[in-house]
């Protein structure tokens, strides 16, 4: 599941002023969409490339996009209507006003917005839910029971849209009844709640590693080949790296060059990956050739724990060095499994022991060193279900 992060900026926020500070904010921390009043697509427009839900004029819930200048992304319909209680819910649904509008034809994808009073709103969330493409509910008095009902009943109808005020509030909101809600919309004019808010959204999306030693079996010279370098758009901290190993069911955690040495500065944004023909993990599971790798590519960066994060390539230098070839002993469910991977012979590129970071060059026959296994296949970087060999 993509988890989004939807920033509220209507006129409730307040005036045109405060609520493009609010837009602003998001925009520079990277929220997905902005909610607002259709009278504002025009100016959101102007200050940046941000999906917009825009709130139905007061006359008319659903309009068609020739009816306005710009038009939005989706449009929104509750607000000053049923949704939101301006207007009182009708007994039976079928009457609704709220209901109606969403079922008319429209050229823009099309959402509800529905504050959850009591039982009653909640079950007209899901009347909402079944009509929209997108379902905003706001908790009053209670949060997480009417959330986890909605959850339960939703199931993938609808893109179900939590608000929040905190980022405390929206990892509750990603992690309720282990599913969670696929996006949070934040009303807040902190611009270190929503960068916190981006970066929950984020850390909902990223994998956590089974990191484990396998033993080294040989560490051999070979010839020159072509190393490859990269260097990220961003910094590294010193417990982090890439994976990267000539076969993909087993590669091996290399350190970026964080550690300041006699002889060359230290270099946090850059790991000295290996030879142009081994595989890097990238966000997602996949694989991509070293070969492969260049500016603006994205690529997993992991820790020594497992945890992961994503970063920009800002370029990759690839240059004829001397090589080591390393291999290593992976114990498996079946046995034993051999895995291996050629990196530069240079002090500079370390792997991670029991004990800490070691450079390659110290490397021996019955040293541990921090790998990542799984025994799969791959075909273009993807995970297949198939028998390959890799000698």
């Amino acid at each position: 599941m993509t988890r989004s992060v939807w920033l509220k900026a209507d006129d409730e926020v307040g005036d045109w002023e405060a609520r493009k500070r609010r837009i602003t904010a998001g925009l520079e921390a990277g929220v997905d969409w902005v909610l607002v009043d259709e009278s504002d697509v025009d100016r959101v427009r102007e200050l940046g490339d941000v999906n917009i839900a825009a709130f139905a004029g007061d006359d008319v819930h659903v309009m068609e996009a020739e009816d306005h200048e710009s038009e939005a992304d989706a449009t929104i319909v509750g607000k000053h209507g049923e949704g939101d209680g301006t207007v009182s819910l009708p007994t039976d649904f079928s009457g609704s006003a709220d209901l109606s509008a969403l079922r008319q034809d429209s050229p823009l994808p099309k959402g509800g917005y529905v504050r959850i009073h009591d039982e009653d709103y909640e079950e007209f969330a899901g009347a909402v839910a079944e009509e929209s493409d997108y379902t905003i509910v706001i908790g009053e008095n209670w949060q997480i029971i009417p959330l986890e009902n909605l959850i339960a009943r939703i199931g993938e109808e609808t893109t179900l849209v939590a608000g929040v005020q905190t980022a405390e509030e929206a990892q509750t909101a990603y992690e309720t009844l282990e599913l969670g809600a696929d996006a949070v919309l934040l009303d807040t004019d902190s611009p270190d709640e929503i960068r916190d808010t981006v970066e929950v959204r984020d850390a909902a999306e990223r994998e956590t590693l089974d990191l484990q030693y396998a033993e080294v079996t040989a560490v051999e010279r070979t010839g020159s080949a072509d190393r490859v370098c990269i260097d990220t758009g961003n910094m590294m901290d010193h417990d982090e790296g890439m994976l990267v190993g000539s076969m993909s069911r087993g590669l091996f955690f290399v350190h970026a060059e964080t550690a300041e040495s006699p002889y060359v500065a230290s270099r946090p944004f850059r790991v000295n990956a290996g030879a142009v023909h081994a595989y890097v993990r990238t966000p997602g599971g996949e694989t991509k050739y070293l070969a492969e790798v260049g500016s603006g590519t994205e690529l997993q960066v992991v820790d020594t724990d497992g945890n992961t994060r994503e970063t920009i390539v800002g370029r990759a230098k690839i240059e004829k060095r001397p090589m080591f070839r390393v291999e290593a002993e992976v114990q498996t469910e079946d046995g034993t499994d051999r895995i291996e991977t050629l990196l530069q012979n240079a002090e500079t590129i370390k792997v991670n022991t029991p004990d800490g970071r070691k450079a390659v060059t110290d490397l021996e026959a019955g040293d541990e060193i921090l790998v990542y296994y799984e025994d799969t296949a791959r075909h273009f970087g993807e995970a297949v279900e198939e028998s390959i060999i890799e000698k």
